[in-house]
C-alpha cells in the first residue's frame, strides 16, 4: 500500500553539500565557490559518487559514449517509453553549488522518494545526469543533450577542441567514455516526459514571494562573432582625424546591439557582448583588430532576427562613418522550446493541491531541457535563488525551497508515470 510522499530534506541538502566538495578552487568569503569542469579528475569522482547512491538504491545505471548517466528505476510496465528528470554537475569556474546539482540531487532524491512511499508507477523513470552543461570545456553548452536530440552531429562534436587542442574524441576516451557518438542519440518518444527541476537564476519568484516557477518556454539561444579591421598605428604619432580605430567602432556596435535588444526586444529578450578581443593590446597603441561575441536570446526567434536586422543597418553605417571593415558569423543558434500543456497543467494541478505559491515564466537561460524538447514532452520546475543570483559561490537556495521542489517533482513523475 502507498503512503504519502516524503522528501528527505537533511540527507537532500547533505549530499548538495557533499557534491560542492568535489572541486579544486580558491575559497570564497562570499559562499561555496565550485569549479567542476567536464571530465577533469573533479568531474569524474563527482560522477562516480553520484552511481554509487544510484547503485545503493538498487536503481540500475547506463552510461553513454559521451558520459551521459541514466539513473533508471523500473516501472510495473518495461514496453512503455520512461519518464525522465535531470540535470547537470559540471560547474564552470568559481560558480556556486546549485547550478544544476539541484536538479540531479533532486532527481535522485525524488525518485528514492517514491520507492520509499511505496509508489510505483507504470513507466519507469530515469534521472539523467547530461554532460557538459556548460561551454567550459569545449565553447559549446549542453554537449551532452545536444549530442541525445540530434542537434548536434557526432562528427562535428569529436572534433571539438578544449583550450589544450585535445579533441572531443581524445579527451572522452581517456575519461572512459568510448564509443560511436552516433549511439547517444535518441529516437523521438524515447520518453513519454521529460521535468527538470532547477533554481531560477532570476529574481523573480524571490521578490513575489513565490515558491514555485512552472516554465511554459525556453528562450531561443543564438551566438555570433563578429571582426572589426581598422587601422592601427603609434597612439602619439596617429592623428585623431586620420584615424580607423577597431575598438571606437565596436563599442558602437555594442551599444547599438544594447539599443535594439532595449527598443525592439520585450522583457524575454537579452543581448550580451561578453567577449571583447582587442589588437594589439597595448596602451599606446591604437587598436586595428576587435574580435567580439555576441550572446542573443528572445523566446521568439522573428523577434531576435529583427534586432540582429537592425543592428546589421548600424554596422553599415558604422563601416562607412569610421572607415573600418565588419564582419559577422553566426556560431549558433537554436529554436525555443514550449512546454507541454499536460505537464504544465500536471504542476499547476499538484501545487494548487499542496498550497504551494507558484507562477507560470519564462526561462531567459536555456537548459539541458531546451534539447529534451525534440524528444519528448516537456516542462521545467524552478525554485527561488537568493538575489536571482546564479554562476557564483554566492548562489544559494534554501533547503526547505530544494525539498518543496523536490516534492512536487517527485509528484509529477509519479503522475505522468502513471498517465
Amino acid at each position: 500500500m502507498s503512503q504519502k510522499i516524503q522528501i528527505d530534506q537533511n540527507r537532500l541538502f547533505a549530499e548538495l553539500t557533499k557534491l560542492s566538495s568535489f572541486t579544486h578552487v580558491e575559497p570564497s568569503p562570499d559562499g561555496t565557490a565550485v569549479t567542476r569542469v567536464v571530465f577533469t579528475p573533479d568531474d569524474l569522482e563527482a560522477r562516480a559518487w553520484l552511481r554509487g547512491i544510484a547503485e545503493a538504491e538498487g536503481f540500475t545505471v547506463r552510461v553513454d559514449p559521451v558520459g551521459n548517466t541514466f539513473f533508471r528505476m523500473e516501472g510495473t510496465d518495461p514496453s512503455l517509453p520512461a519518464v525522465a528528470t535531470g540535470s547537470h554537475a559540471d560547474a564552470i569556474p568559481h560558480a556556486g553549488m546549485y547550478d544544476g546539482t539541484v536538479g540531479v540531487i533532486g532527481g535522485l532524491e525524488a525518485m528514492r522518494a517514491l520507492k520509499q512511499a511505496g509508489i510505483r508507477p507504470k513507466r519507469a523513470i530515469e534521472t539523467i545526469l547530461f554532460t557538459s552543461e556548460e561551454p567550459t570545456r569545449f565553447g559549446i553548452g549542453c554537449l551532452g543533450s545536444r549530442l541525445m536530440s540530434g542537434t548536434l552531429s557526432p562528427e562535428k562534436a569529436d572534433a571539438l577542441k578544449d583550450a589544450d587542442d585535445r579533441t572531443l574524441a581524445e579527451v572522452r576516451t581517456a575519461a572512459g567514455f568510448a564509443g560511436d557518438l552516433a549511439d547517444v542519440k535518441l529516437a523521438p518518444g524515447h520518453y513519454s516526459a521529460f521535468v527538470e527541476l532547477h533554481i531560477e537564476q532570476g529574481p523573480l519568484l524571490e521578490r513575489a514571494g513565490e515558491q514555485i516557477g512552472i516554465v511554459t518556454s525556453i528562450a531561443a539561444p543564438a551566438s555570433y562573432r563578429f571582426q572589426i579591421q581598422g587601422l592601427g598605428g603609434h597612439a602619439g604619432a596617429l592623428l585623431m582625424p586620420d584615424r580607423r580605430d577597431a575598438l571606437c567602432a565596436a563599442s558602437e556596435l555594442i551599444l547599438s546591439i544594447e539599443r535594439h535588444a532595449l527598443t525592439i526586444g520585450t522583457i524575454d529578450s537579452v543581448a550580451t557582448v561578453g567577449t571583447c578581443d582587442v589588437y594589439p593590446g597595448a596602451v599606446n597603441s591604437v587598436p586595428s583588430r576587435v574580435a567580439l561575441m555576441l550572446d542573443i536570446r528572445d523566446t521568439d526567434p522573428a523577434r531576435r532576427d529583427a534586432i540582429m536586422a537592425a543592428v546589421r543597418a548600424d554596422i553599415m553605417e558604422i563601416q562607412t562613418k569610421r572607415g573600418v571593415a565588419i564582419s559577422e558569423s553566426l556560431v549558433n543558434a537554436d529554436a525555443p522550446a514550449t512546454s507541454s500543456a499536460a505537464i504544465v497543467d500536471a504542476l499547476e494541478a499538484i501545487c494548487l493541491r499542496e498550497g504551494m505559491l507558484y507562477r507560470k515564466m519564462v526561462s531567459r537561460a536555456y537548459h539541458d531541457t531546451l534539447f529534451m524538447a525534440s524528444v519528448a514532452p516537456v516542462s521545467m520546475i524552478f525554485i527561488p535563488c537568493r538575489g536571482g543570483v546564479s554562476h557564483r559561490p554566492d548562489e544559494f537556495s534554501t533547503a526547505e525551497d530544494i525539498a518543496r521542489g523536490t516534492l512536487l517533482l517527485a509528484e509529477v513523475l509519479a503522475k505522468v508515470g502513471s498517465d
